[in-house]
């Protein structure tokens, strides 16, 4: 046997042992494989739970993000568009003149009754002098009409008649009404002096100066602004979905822009009307009727007078500053698709329950 021939029966023994070695190789890869395919699915499944309940979980807490959203910004009863207030006393002259004496300055306080400037008192005063000469030449006037006619009355009929004691009478009466009516000149006259130096009606602040020495005052017209201190008040803009939380006599705290210390308040009243710009008719007399996307509804915003308890000392009011309002504790409660679910819910199980009883 040559070499090639031994050769060639070597190959195929070679063969034989090489398929034959890893023969038994695939049964234990096949065996381990067997054995990690039920770890590999469970942990698929597992996977997969977990996928599926960190989506539920981020759903839940977007709904509970929106619904709590939905409370602070829709229904909760606070806004950011509140405004300071106060009462503003136009103080207007009675009587006309020229002003001699201005007693005020700008931004000055001042209490009910002191004087803000002086009229020129000069004709007022003649006013009050001859007022009271013409009460003493009526009273002078008086006093012999009464003594004629008080004459007359005691003669008889045979010195004069019944009719000329009648005139003599009616004359004292006449003369007894003139009297009276010159007293109330007088008093006019003096009234009207007093009235010479105007007067603060309130307790405040003297605002917005223009008066000066020699300008003339005109009666009726308002030259002197004075605030009343004693009259601040915040009106909050509350949009109508939150109206629904507000009650007269509910608690308010006010934060005004610049101060830190918040004031306290009480709600007072509730506006019951604002300008509708539909009620307002054209120049035809035909309504005027704005159009309106159905789908942008922009709330209503209603005033509420919130009158003020307590005013810290470092607080300074001034009429027109702007308030973050907030009434009660400032929730609004459940939104009103929770409210209608519950509703619905509970209103099932109060349903159930006389079957079940009756079961």
């Amino acid at each position: 046997m040559t070499n090639d021939d031994t050769a060639t029966d070597a190959r195929p023994r070679d063969h034989r042992s090489t398929d034959e070695a890893p023969s038994d190789e695939p049964s234990s890869a096949q065996a381990v494989r067997s054995a990690e395919r039920p770890r590999s699915g469970r942990r698929l499944r597992v996977g997969r739970l977990l996928r599926l309940v960190a989506t539920a979980v981020i759903l839940i807490l977007a709904v509970i993000a929106a619904a709590v959203i939905w409370q602070f910004y829709v229904t909760a009863p606070w806004t950011r568009d509140g405004r300071v207030r106060v009462q503003v006393a136009n103080i207007a002259p009675q009587v006309a003149g020229t002003i001699v004496e201005l007693r005020v300055a700008d931004n000055q306080e001042v209490k009910k009754g002191d004087i803000l400037y002086v009229i020129d008192p000069f004709d007022y005063q003649e006013a009050v002098v001859s007022a009271e000469a013409e009460i003493k030449n009526r009273e002078a006037d008086l006093s012999v009409k009464q003594a004629q006619a008080a004459r007359r009355a005691a003669l008889s009929t045979v010195s004069t008649s019944v009719e000329e004691k009648q005139q003599y009478a009616g004359t004292a009466k006449i003369a007894e009404a003139a009297l009276e009516t010159a007293k109330s000149q007088f008093s006019q006259a003096k009234k009207n002096l007093e009235r010479t130096q105007v007067r603060s009606t309130v307790n405040g602040r003297v605002t917005n100066l223009l008066l000066r020495v020699g300008d003339y005052a005109q009666t009726g017209t308002a030259n002197v602004r004075v605030i009343d201190t004693d009259s601040f008040w915040v009106d909050g803009y509350f949009e109508e979905t939150k109206m629904a939380h507000i009650r007269v006599g509910a608690p308010a705290e006010m934060s005004l822009m610049g101060y830190g210390e918040p004031l306290r308040g009480t709600v007072e009243s509730l506006t019951l009307g604002i300008s509708t710009a539909n009620a307002a008719p054209s120049t035809q007399g035909l309504p005027n009727v704005d159009p309106v996307y159905t789908w942008v509804r922009l709330a209503q915003r209603v005033p509420v007078r919130i009158r003020i308890d307590r005013v810290p000392s470092e607080v300074t009011l001034v009429a027109g500053m702007t308030a973050t309002v907030v009434i009660g504790d400032g929730r609004g409660g459940e939104p009103h698709w929770v409210t209608s679910l519950r509703e619905q819910v509970l209103g099932r199980e109060g349903q159930a329950r006389p079957d079940a009883a009756a079961r």
